[in-house]
Formats: C-alpha cells, structure tokens, sequence
C-alpha cells in the first residue's frame, strides 16, 4: 500500500500578506511604546526632572544662593537646638522645633543641587559664617552672640533667642530676595519664595514674643 504525503504549501500571496500583518502589528506596538504625544517615556522623564534641577537650567546667583543659605540654615538649626534645656516660654521651644523641622529638609535640598550642579557645597566666603566671625552673610551671629546665647537660661535665654533669630531670618530673606531677583533656577527661586513667607512670619512671631515677655 502506497502512503502519499500532501505537502500543504501556503499561496505565495498569502505568505507576504501574513508577513506584511505581522510587521505592521510590530510597528504599531513599536509606536504605541515610544509616543511621546500620549505621555509614554516622556511623561516618565518628565516626572524625573522635577525632582532634581534641570541641567543648564542655572546660573551663579543660584549656586551662590545655595552655598551661602545651607551655610545660614546650619546656624538656624545650631541656635535652635540650644532652646533644649534653656528656654523657659513653650513658644520658643515650640518655634525651635518648627525652625529645624522646616530647615533641616531644605538644607538637604540644597546640598543635592549642588551635588546635580557639579559644584561645592561652600564657597570661600562660608568659612567665616561658619566659624560665626559675623560679616560674612546677612544675619549671621558672631562667636560672642552665640556664646552669649549658649550661656543664657530661662527668660533671659527666650529673649535673646528671639531677638537673635530675628536677624538672623532677616538676613535670610534678604538673600532669598536677592535670589529671586537675580536667580535663574526655577526650584531655587521656588524655595527662596518659601523661605521669604515661612520667616517673615516667624518674624512676626518673634516679635510678639518680646512684647509680652
């Protein structure tokens, strides 16, 4: 008995109609995965960039802004951690714990712009703010000014803080006016908005604290 095998052979026309399905399908998948239109990759690029300054998006004024307000917040969050143990009115201590609480964050955020940047975390003139030689920066206290507040205890204390981070948040904001003038970084800008609002109601704070103390 004789066994035929029926080879199946598709039509050559059908054969590239397949092919030709098959290669659209995968172009159109292609496309669908690298719309930028719809908000594919670009939209998750998008969301990446506002996490971190955008390359080339700053200028000096930015990174001088930064450099010297990490420098001034350092000092802040110096002067409040003495209201522990020293202040006496629960304002203060309260406003102490706000001042780090507010300014611990941005300092970090500062110093990852920096680091996006490509530039140092200070700059020639932070050394003195830094060793509180005063001068330096608007606001900042001098050696006796903190060794005055370390020494102070009580009412004494609250007063001092106060009057202390008084000028010590007006020379913050004078140096985030000068960034919002002169700045070109839109994240830096936006904290230097912040920093204007938050301190000079601090500084309103502050001020009625003396009166009634």
């Amino acid at each position: 008995m004789t066994v035929y095998k029926r080879s199946f052979r598709m039509p050559l026309h059908r054969g590239v109609a397949v092919v030709g399905a098959v290669a659209a399908g995968t172009l159109l998948l292609a496309a669908c995965g690298s719309d930028t239109s719809s908000g594919g990759h670009n939209s998750a690029a998008s969301q990446q960039s506002t996490k971190s300054p955008a390359a080339g998006a700053f200028n000096d004024a930015d990174v001088a802004f930064a450099q010297s307000m990490i420098v001034h917040h350092q000092q802040a969050l110096e002067m409040s951690k003495l209201a522990d143990g020293r202040a006496s009115d629960q304002e203060i201590k309260t406003l102490a714990g706000q001042i780090e609480k507010a300014q611990d964050p941005e300092i970090k955020t500062m110093q990852s712009w920096l680091k996006t940047w490509g530039k140092p975390e200070s700059s020639s003139m932070d050394h003195g703010g830094m060793n509180h030689g005063g001068g330096s920066m608007p606001g900042m206290m001098s050696e006796k000014d903190m060794s005055d507040l370390t020494a102070a205890k009580g009412t004494d204390f609250d007063r001092k803080f106060a009057t202390l981070m008084i000028a010590h948040h007006n020379g913050a904001i004078d140096m985030a006016k000068d960034e919002q003038d002169k700045g070109g970084d839109a994240a830096a800008k936006k904290l230097a908005d912040d920093v204007i609002k938050n301190q000079s109601t601090e500084v309103k704070q502050m001020q009625g604290i003396l009166d009634r103390l």
